[in-house]
């Protein structure tokens, strides 16, 4: 007997055995009153008002293909919220990566891997982890992130000069509400404070390649969490707990679409919204009030808009920092496809002018230079800078856009 055969006869067994102990099996599920049909449906109703509500003019869509990548955020939306929240478990939390070739939303980097879990912060947890060679490594949690929630804000970061690495990479971390000996809220020392309102933790590990990093399909942060008290195996996944699932995708899906604010909504000093054009303010505030942002951070963000045959100078410095990149994303903070494209130039891919300085080109084609950024041919987007810790403050980023020949 083959393997299919063998498979297919042993579930039509099942199913059989199941319906004869039953009176009848062939009720709708609405008319059961399952608390998971009825979520279904909720979902269901969900997609088809994001569609409406939020696929369109305001969201910056307005012809086929606009509104195409919002559908495409949409569904890497449900992609993430079906992984992460769908059977997340904070008495056993499982760190699942937030980014990968084909699961891109809330900004991701080519030159970074992301994991998060969903947390209790009431609980006590211990993470286990290796530094894999990342130039900086760092673990936040989030506040408002409950059941699916959109983070509003910072709740705490612990970063790499925080805690104790041995000599092969290896560490462990306590996330708690209250500090573990040795540690407090002034020297979190290999301590993550999780405060009352925390509902999930993200981890970032930054690398310097001349490859992107986020392409490598070899590389892995092997991070373990584990509660420090047993909580007991897990219960089945019953009607309720997959309504609940359900339920926690949905929140998750709106807060990433119609919950996000809109460029215009708000104003951050770094963020601008002229086209080609930086804002360089001397000040940081440290990120706190943007959730899933990062406290180490300072970043710089301008729109672009290119014709077919126009390109974008960018020229500035390098501050001394941990780590810097710039990348383009989309208006949804989705890359391009970057397997084979150069999306985005870290430090280490840049080539420098004689003194010291960068000047890098954004275009739909080659302009001949050697820090080329390609568009992979989207008339618009966003250009995104981090420079990771710095120890000085950043020189101004001075564009000009120009005709190629």
């Amino acid at each position: 007997m083959e393997r299919r055969d063998f498979l297919m006869g042993s579930a039509a067994a099942g199913l059989v055995a199941l319906a004869s102990g039953r009176a009848s099996a062939a009720t709708a599920p609405e008319a059961t009153g399952d608390a998971s049909a009825q979520a279904l449906r909720e979902l269901a109703e969900t997609i088809a008002e994001l569609e409406n509500g939020y696929v369109g003019p305001e969201r910056v869509m307005q012809g086929p293909d606009e509104r195409a990548a919002g559908r495409y955020s949409l569904v890497h939306a449900l992609l993430h919220g079906f992984q992460f929240w769908f059977e997340a478990d904070p008495a056993r939390p499982i760190f699942h990566r937030w980014h990968t070739l084909t699961k891109k939303l809330l900004g991701d980097n080519p030159d970074a891997l992301y994991y998060g879990t969903a947390i209790d912060p009431t609980r006590s947890y211990r993470i286990r982890s290796n530094i894999t060679g990342a130039v900086y490594t760092s673990y936040t949690a989030e506040s408002g992130t409950k059941d699916g929630q959109l983070s509003t804000r910072l709740a705490s970061t612990l970063n790499d000069t925080q805690f104790d690495i041995a000599a092969d990479g290896s560490y462990a971390i306590i996330a708690s509400p209250e500090p573990p000996p040795g540690a407090s809220v002034d020297n979190p020392r290999n301590w993550l404070r999780l405060t009352a309102d925390a509902g999930s933790i993200t981890t970032r590990h930054y690398f310097e390649w001349q490859r992107s990093a986020a392409a490598d399909p070899a590389l892995h942060v092997p991070i373990l969490i584990e509660p420090l008290n047993d909580p007991g195996p897990p219960s089945l996944m019953d009607d309720q707990a997959v309504a609940a699932g359900i339920h926690r995708v949905i929140n998750f899906v709106r807060g990433v679409t119609v919950g996000m604010r809109r460029g215009g909504d708000i104003d951050i000093p770094w963020v601008s919204r002229e086209p080609n054009v930086f804002r360089n303010p001397t000040s940081h505030d440290g990120n706190l009030a943007i959730g899933y942002a990062a406290r180490d951070n300072v970043y710089r963000q301008a729109p672009y808009q290119l014709g077919p045959n126009h390109a974008l100078e960018i020229r500035g410095r390098f501050p001394r920092c941990r780590f810097a990149n710039v990348v383009l994303w989309n208006h949804h903070m989705q890359t391009p496809p970057y397997p084979g494209r150069r999306v985005s130039l870290n430090r280490r891919q840049v080539h420098y002018e004689s003194d010291g300085s960068f000047r890098i080109v954004i275009a739909h084609r080659d302009p001949g230079v050697p820090n080329w950024i390609d568009t992979a041919g989207a008339p618009s987007g966003t250009i995104f800078w981090r420079f990771q810790l710095p120890e000085e403050n950043l020189a101004p980023l001075r564009t000009r856009v120009y005709s190629l020949s």
